[in-house]
């Protein structure tokens, strides 16, 4: 289960903002926006960690931790937060039992390890990926013949085979999907994602991760992108395998995708080495189809994404009746399923009337003059536009780009583009970017 963290803030801008963080870091989140609102959180959401603003109106911070533990009713540990730091409120806070004291403006990276320690050392162990990155585990949808070979292929890990699996597809193609309903079907567990980078940072950071003693591993860990590692990260991968083997009856399953073909390493990381490593990610490969692979799934998935959609997104349903879901089926789709997703939201677009051929027609056209190739920066449609709309439209694809090549992870976007990580959310939230649910369409 998720951990669950109450959020006691009187600020409403600093308390939603902190919880969609920690939200998108898999934490449960309830919000309180004074003393008398946390009392009643405190009993009916049994927190595993309190952020507690001290100054407050009407009760402050330090007087209701003083209480909880007067009344014996807290039983986790409370991290206090204050925009008016003082030694002397840290010191009654620490004294009143406080495991930390965090002045503002927070600092999410600070914060994010002060929970993260506090849940660690409440528990007596790190939960290492036990809630990370869980969402609904979703059937690859079809029936086709391509998608039955991949499920006959992983049938015997679904069954709950150990051994690592190797994933092929081409980018957009579902192959996260498809890890977490291996992952689900071989009896679940912690799922930790990583995408890979050229120097294997993310694998380095599991080696050291679970050569501690102590460490308390995930069931899975699932390599996205394993075609972007470089020959260092590929010798990182082949000392992360090792290290696994070595655990003896400790089963922790890799579950790597590649967009590179049988999962060659590739020239630039052309060592024997590598090549081990690359052969040690079995005995269990799947193709994860590309969609022009299986077209007559395509319907199914059309109908499956306009209910979806507006449940999850709030949108508007739209009948998308035979012709329109035949004109869809008649394309060949090169950014697959993630291009899929794109346009089918496009089509969600307020009305209730049934989707039209033409309205597809539209839409592929668009789409296909963005990915034209030898377009020019002046001839975007960019340049039609005022200068701040311009400025969010670039913004906007910028960053979904962005995150979508480090697989939707916020910290590993926040690297990539040198932003501190609370200034990035509130631009995402701005921009009315969600990086979960691009993370889901892109699977």
């Amino acid at each position: 289960m998720a951990e669950r963290v109450l959020i006691v803030d009187d600020e409403p801008d600093i308390r939603e903002l902190v919880g969609e963080i920690l939200a998108d870091e898999g934490f449960e989140v309830e919000l309180a926006g004074d003393a008398e609102q946390a009392r009643s959180l405190l009993s009916a959401a049994s927190p595993d960690l309190v952020l507690l603003d001290v100054w407050m109106p009407g009760c402050d911070g330090v007087t209701l931790l003083k209480e909880w533990r007067e009344r014996g009713e807290l039983h986790c540990p409370v991290v206090m937060i204050s925009g008016h730091g003082s030694v002397e409120a840290a010191v009654e806070a620490t004294r009143q039992g406080a495991f930390d004291f965090i002045e503002k403006p927070v600092s999410m990276a600070r914060l994010l390890a002060t929970i993260r320690r506090a849940l660690a050392e409440t528990r007596k162990h790190e939960p290492i990926g036990a809630t990370e990155g869980e969402s609904d585990v979703i059937e690859p949808i079809g029936r086709s013949p391509a998608i039955q070979r991949m499920r006959d292929a992983l049938a015997e890990v679904c069954a709950g085979a150990d051994g690592h699996v190797l994933l092929h597809g081409e980018p957009g193609s579902g192959c996260t999907t498809v890890a977490r309903w291996v992952h689900a079907q071989a009896g679940g567990g912690g799922f930790v994602h990583r995408v890979c980078d050229r120097n294997g940072d993310r694998v380095a950071e599991w080696i050291d991760r679970l050569s501690g003693a102590s460490s308390h591993p995930p069931r899975t860990l699932y390599l996205d992108r394993l075609h972007q590692l470089g020959e260092t990260g590929w010798r990182r991968l082949a000392e992360l395998l090792a290290l696994l083997e070595g655990r003896g009856g400790e089963a922790i399953r890799v579950i790597a995708s590649t967009a590179a073909a049988d999962g060659a390493p590739g020239a630039a990381a052309d060592s024997a080495e590598a090549s081990a490593a690359a052969a040690k990610l079995g005995p269990f490969r799947a193709e994860v189809p590309a969609l022009r692979q299986r077209a007559e799934d395509i319907p199914d998935l059309v109908r499956a994404l306009a209910e979806r959609l507006p449940a999850r997104e709030g949108r508007t349903y739209r009948p998308i009746p035979l012709p329109a879901q035949n004109r869809l089926r008649q394309h060949d789709w090169p950014g697959n399923l993630a291009e899929l997703v794109d346009v089918v939201r496009s089509l969600l677009d307020g009305r209730d009337s049934a989707v039209t051929v033409e309205e597809i027609d539209e839409r592929l056209q668009e789409a296909a003059r963005a990915g034209a190739a030898g377009t020019t920066l002046t001839d975007s449609p960019l340049f039609s536009l005022p200068l701040r709309e311009a400025r969010e439209a670039f913004e906007r694809q910028y960053l979904i780009a962005r995150l979508r090549e480090v697989g939707g992870s916020v910290g590993q976007l926040a690297e990539g583009v040198e932003m501190e990580r609370t200034h990035l959310y509130r631009k995402l939230k701005q921009l009315g970017i969600d990086p979960k649910q691009l993370q889901e369409d892109d699977a």
